[in-house]
């Protein structure tokens, strides 16, 4: 009789086995395919991080540039107050802007 359960265990046995066989490759390719999206995330992450890097140092630059910009404006104008008649003119004072009183304070 223990022979007869023996065999009869041993169809539940491969059941079982195969059953635990056809598990472990299903978790395995769950685990492959988790494993290549973690991959393609870092790599999306990584571009990302690349793109903004080229970013950043491009607006670094126009930030010098620009700032080199305006302190040569900012010497421009200083420069030019200096000789400017219509900052020297008593008629800028006037709150109706007339023709006439701009052309008095112009160099003849």
């Amino acid at each position: 009789m223990s022979q007869k359960l023996s065999r009869q265990e041993r169809p539940e046995s491969n059941e079982e086995d195969d059953r635990k066989v056809r598990r472990r490759e299903k978790n395995r390719v769950a685990a492959q395919r988790s494993r290549k999206k973690q991959t393609q995330k870092a790599d999306k992450l990584h571009e990302e991080y690349e793109s903004l890097e080229q970013e950043n140092t491009s607006l670094k630059r126009e930030i010098v540039k620009l700032t080199d910009e305006m302190k040569h404006l900012s010497e421009v104008l200083k420069d030019h107050e200096k000789i400017c008649p219509l900052l020297h003119c008593t008629m800028n004072f006037v709150t109706i802007p007339r023709p006439d009183a701009l052309a008095s304070c112009l160099p003849r």
